[in-house]
């Protein structure tokens, strides 16, 4: 089979196709030949060298992906040859609270991912895909979904009227502007791009900032928020912008730190927290658990995730470069079989 590796941490250039031995799958495994994959800005990262110190060469890249079940080993109940699925990113993490032995299990990192012809996962490691999504669809699910319900649902117990501040135009934003809709809150997004936040309009953003024409974009969000802030900030950005929206977040309000996009390593004072009461949580995917409860509501909703461009197989270093230009809106998919 075919087969993309991460030769080394030299960065894109460090992704290779070759071919590989197709793996059979053992018992309580399921082999899967993959259709699609997404990525997630994790992907460049990894890509770097710089995800974790316990980072292994060659290594198959990718969290996410979908596909449908070809083979199962002896003992195998949860799913059947010809099913549609998913791999969760945590291959361990079913259920309860993260831990390290979970931890180690994170597909495309710890262990090999799902940019490949066919991977094999065990059954526990996988979800039914919506009928109603394309592999294609269901690929952008397993990151960027649950991360962001994750952050409004399972811990931001999200309710209707809530005023949701949202960072930037990525997979999480875009699936957390969706998830903040169906629950009844207001959205405000921020971007740099006029066109994009044209389109959170269209997909219900209640206000938009654009943060190169409103540097100070924290204060902009306290005058749409009645000078109150926001209820909750799912936080992208890390610690470039991290202390905005410690300023925009309401007294006794909510921060999920989910990325990392404008950078690592900078301090941030601690004092708008204590003195605001704020809660802050990091937000690290989530579990399979998670993932079924969010199925089932996006069907009931018909939330269609939003794609921005489907790149062939034979073109992931592409897809990758994408992806790190910012150019996207939502997700970027590689398209591994028809």
């Amino acid at each position: 089979m075919k087969v993309y590796e991460l030769q080394s941490k030299a960065g894109i250039d460090a992704l290779k196709l070759v071919e590989r031995p197709e793996p059979r799958p053992e018992s309580g495994q399921v082999l899967v030949r993959v259709k699609a994959t997404s990525l997630n800005y994790r992907d460049l990262i990894v890509a770097e060298g710089s995800y974790g110190s316990g980072q292994k060469y060659p290594l198959i890249p990718m969290s996410d992906g979908a596909g449908e079940v070809v083979a199962v080993g002896e003992g195998v109940t949860r799913v059947k040859v010809g099913d549609r699925v998913a791999g969760i990113f945590f291959q361990a993490w079913i259920d309860g609270q993260l831990n390290r032995e979970k931890m180690k299990s994170d597909l495309g990192g710890g262990i090999d991912g799902m940019l490949a012809e066919y991977v094999v996962l065990h059954q526990d490691g996988l979800v039914i895909l919506p009928e109603y999504l394309s592999y294609e669809e269901g690929a952008t699910l397993p990151c960027a979904a649950v991360t962001a319900w994750h952050a409004l649902v399972t811990k931001g117990n999200i309710g209707a009227g809530e005023t949701i501040l949202l960072l930037g135009t990525g997979g999480v934003s875009i699936f957390a502007l969706q998830f903040a809709k169906i629950h009844g809150a207001r959205v405000i997004i921020t971007s740099s791009s006029d066109e994009k936040l044209a389109r959170t309009r269209e997909l219900g953003a209640d206000e938009t900032i654009n943060y190169k024409i409103n540097p100070d974009w924290e204060k902009k969000v306290y005058e749409l928020s009645d000078r109150t802030g926001a209820d909750h900030v799912v936080e992208v950005g890390g610690a470039g912008t991290l202390p905005k929206s410690l300023q925009a977040v309401r007294i006794a309000g909510r921060v999920s730190l989910i990325g990392v996009l404008s950078g690592r390593g900078a301090q941030v004072d601690p004092l708008p927290i204590i003195f605001k009461s704020l809660t802050v949580q990091g937000i690290y995917v989530g579990s399979r658990k998670m993932f079924e409860a969010m199925n089932q509501t996006i069907s009931q909703q018909q939330i269609k995730p939003v794609i921005d461009r489907v790149f062939p197989f034979s073109e992931a270093q592409a897809a990758y470069r994408y992806l790190q230009s910012g150019s996207h809106f939502g997700k970027v998919v590689i398209q591994v079989s028809g």
